[in-house]
């Protein structure tokens, strides 16, 4: 029989012992940008939030409510339809989708919306060979799509963001009871009466967590609209702070983003609050369904689309522009901005993951309601759109510059000047911010997996809490360690808004250079870091995928 897990005796009697003070001092930092965001709503900015309403607030509604809406619908019918197919069907290349699905994670959507429109325009290769093919002089001879509006930002982020939903879709599918599954058949339902009576309704709660990632990065998103010219709540915080110079009322917006982001949060879980999801047996080999040719056909032809579309076409299209360009494309400016880019995403990723195993390991040792508030406190800022943390960020540190300078003006008569506004520490706070949250699910899932057991052994041995963290556990969670840096890091090589607010001077990354290019309709020189931030999004995707395949066996 086997034994409960129990806390570690070795745990401080004192609810404010150091590893509580310690995670509740991170959380009380970490949430400091999004409390100034909040407390800018009691600000008076009567007369720029009218002007606000009476010219393109109501667009900045309408635009994030269909854009949402949109990309909801996309990710939810091609990430769990994705999901079903290579986890219960068998079909020819079914094992290599089941990794390669994962790859438009590696391609941030404003990549996506640069290639598209750059291959799409009328002068691109597209249209070129229709031209030619057809013998169409002009655009007055033929329609065609224009990718620059609300849909074409919706398929952008709908190509990157459906990896969410189908990587939670299908850990939830590869953990349901077989037995479960075996008893639908024994009742006649078919394939698919089963997956909708049974396995869509018990993947739920990892469905919606995909969907609202899914929806979070949609808020988020600064590249893709702003390129096409929808203006969105994102974009409405990035002009009115940059372009309007109205502090107070883009600290509003944000702060009325995040209530919003809150309300869905809420309703959601409120939806779901009476039920409960269990799945027993849950490691046995699932059967799967036998595929004749023309279906098996069909399936991979639908798994294969989003691959195609949101990864490979979009990849290739830059490689070649990098190859035609390729005298001038790694020249001393690249290197200089990738060196500027791994500087942030390195720092940044060692951060979170020492806060986060300080956050994780006090839990484990404190479980109190204290410990786990701070802790939520301390993860909410993924929730939280890029533009907004940046906005929350940059009050504080630019009072606390003021307060110093004024501070050694009085009792030194010098001056500070910014100490911390538009440098690199407030950079690497914001992302800190916004990331923590990633890092922090890798390292307690790991840490979970360790036996209490081990924790009394090495109290036997004369080791306190920190030391059996140093021997012990750290080097048995090598592998959650890992995938938090890796996550991490490509999350700051791909972030945009915060990066674009923030930045120091003369301190661009290839996010920027990427953005900047494009905004100049300079695609030809943003492909090399724009490629650069594809291969590296690559390493934890691959990873990923790896560890999900294993996790059955």
């Amino acid at each position: 029989m086997k034994n409960p897990i129990a806390q570690p005796k070795f745990t401080a009697s004192l609810l404010f012992d150091g590893w509580t003070i310690a995670v509740i001092v991170i959380a009380l930092i970490i949430a400091t940008p999004i409390i100034f965001v909040f407390s800018s709503i009691f600000t008076r900015s009567q007369t720029i939030w009218q002007h606000l309403a009476s010219t393109v607030l109501w667009n900045y509604v309408t635009n994030s409510f269909w854009l949402m809406l949109l990309v909801g619908l996309g990710v939810l019918i091609i990430g769990v339809g994705t999901a079903w197919l290579v986890t219960m069907c068998r079909f020819w290349g079914s094992r290599w989708l089941e990794w390669g699905l994962l790859l438009p994670l590696a391609a941030p959507a404003y990549l996506l919306a640069y290639a598209y429109t750059n291959m799409l325009d009328y002068f691109g290769p597209v249209q070129t060979q229709l031209r030619s093919i057809f013998g169409w002089s002009s655009v007055k001879d033929y329609w065609f799509p224009d990718i620059r509006s609300l849909w074409g930002a919706a398929i952008m982020l709908l190509l990157v963001l459906y990896p969410y939903v189908y990587l939670l879709t299908r850990v939830a599918f590869l953990e349901q009871s077989v037995c479960t599954l075996e008893a639908t058949r024994s009742l006649g339902c078919n394939p698919w009466r089963g997956f909708i009576k049974v396995a869509l309704p018990l993947a739920r709660p990892a469905i919606v967590a995909g969907l609202a990632l899914a929806l979070m990065e949609t808020l988020n998103d600064l590249g893709t609209v702003e390129y096409f010219g929808v203006t969105t709540f994102t974009t409405g915080i990035y002009r009115t702070w940059l372009g309007m110079g109205e502090r107070a009322a883009a600290a509003q917006l944000a702060a009325l983003l995040m209530l919003f982001i809150l309300v869905l949060i809420v309703i959601e879980r409120q939806s779901r609050s009476q039920a409960k999801y269990y799945s027993f047996n849950s490691q046995q080999q699932l059967p799967k369904y036998e595929l004749n040719f023309w279906r098996g056909a069909i399936a991979a032809l639908a798994c294969f689309l989003p691959i195609a579309l949101g990864f490979l076409i979009p990849a290739l299209y830059l490689l070649q522009l990098t190859l035609n360009n390729l005298s001038t494309a790694f020249d001393d400016d690249f290197w200089q901005l990738a060196k500027h880019s791994l500087i942030l995403a390195v720092v940044t990723a060692a951060i979170a993951v020492i806060v986060s195993l300080v956050m994780a390991y006090g839990q484990r040792l404190q479980p109190t309601w204290m410990m786990r508030s701070a802790i939520r406190i301390a993860a909410m800022g993924y929730a939280i759109p890029g533009a907004v943390i940046a906005v929350g960020v940059l009050i504080p540190v630019a009072h606390l510059d003021n307060v110093l300078d004024l501070w050694m003006r009085a009792n030194f008569g010098i001056t500070t000047g910014l100490l911390l506004s538009g440098t690199a520490v407030a950079l690497i706070f914001a992302y800190l911010v916004r990331f923590l949250a990633v890092a922090f699910g890798s390292v307690e899932s790991s840490l979970n997996k360790i036996s209490p057991n081990l924790d009394d052994a090495s109290r036997s041995l004369g080791y306190g809490a920190t030391k059996t963290l140093q021997k012990i556990h750290a080097p048995l969670m090598t592998g959650g360690l890992l995938t938090s840096v890796m996550l991490v890091f490509v999350d700051v090589m791909k972030e945009l808004p915060a990066t674009l607010v923030i930045r120091p001077f003369n301190f661009d990354t290839l996010a920027i250079r990427v953005y900047q290019y494009a905004s100049d309709e300079r695609l030809a020189e943003a492909a090399a870091p724009a490629l650069a931030i594809v291969v590296v999004g690559i390493i934890p995707v691959i990873f990923l995928s790896w560890r999900i395949a294993r996790s059955r066996q």
